[in-house]
């Protein structure tokens, strides 16, 4: 079930570099994990979080993906500049990545498909120990010096920003 605040709001999201930036607004037929084998090559990981669109409006408000047809109904969009994932598009409907918005805290999963694919120790990943980034410094001192060139999540009026 999705919130009534999401189901009222607009989310935007986009790419890591910026070129590709979108805009939905109104409530997404679900939030799911998809752990089948195409969408883990998909994705570079063990599983796709994915926002099925439904009947919420979608506008790609910088730039467009770029697309792979990854089976004979499916295609992927992602970025043609940074390669970030940000479609997986079929019949059925189209859906975002949801790491791709710029808060995806407001989209949290409520199924998983492709369960048989499921690899077994993606259950036991929240019981690993855990370490915060700067917590790694000796072993990767390089840690404290590093500028991000990531696009903020939030929308701009261009991208890079102009330095004033």
């Amino acid at each position: 079930m999705v919130s009534a605040a999401v189901q009222r709001s607009v989310h935007t999201g986009g790419c890591q570099c910026g070129a590709v930036r979108f805009r939905m607004q109104g409530a997404p037929k679900d939030v799911s994990v998809c752990h089948c084998r195409m969408c883990q090559k998909a994705f570079g990981a063990y599983y796709a979080p994915l926002v099925a669109v439904g009947d919420a409006e979608v506008t790609w408000t910088r730039g467009a993906p770029k697309r792979f047809a990854s089976s004979n109904f499916v295609q992927r969009g992602f970025c043609g500049d940074c390669g970030t994932p940000l479609t997986y598009e079929a019949p059925d409907g189209l859906s975002l990545a949801a790491g791709a918005f710029d808060d995806p805290s407001q989209m949290p999963p409520t199924i998983q498909f492709g369960v048989e694919c499921k690899l077994s120790f993606v259950d036991a990943i929240p019981a690993l120990p855990e370490r915060a980034t700067l917590d790694d410094l000796e072993d990767a001192p390089f840690l404290t010096d590093v500028v991000s060139y990531q696009h903020p999540d939030r929308d701009t009026q261009q991208w890079p920003e102009p330095t004033p």
